[in-house]
């Protein structure tokens, strides 16, 4: 199985500048791969990759502290 990409570059949806996300940690479990990055003017950047209903939770989620649970 491949490994995720460590960062990904996406433009910023406030400012239309380049912002990287960095892969979060956690469980070893290849359901989901949160990314989460910030850019220069202040915007949270979220992505997520893996099971549709894990990507969904962890977007929905505003206050940052998404854990991944079975």
């Amino acid at each position: 199985m491949l490994k995720p990409a460590r960062i990904l570059t996406f433009k910023c949806a406030k400012c239309a500048k380049a912002v990287k996300v960095f892969l979060q940690k956690v469980s070893a479990c290849s359901h989901i791969q949160p990314y989460q990055g910030i850019c220069a003017c202040g915007e949270i950047k979220r992505h997520a990759t893996g099971n549709q209903a894990a990507v969904a939770s962890y977007l929905a989620s505003d206050d940052g502290g998404w854990m991944h649970h079975h």
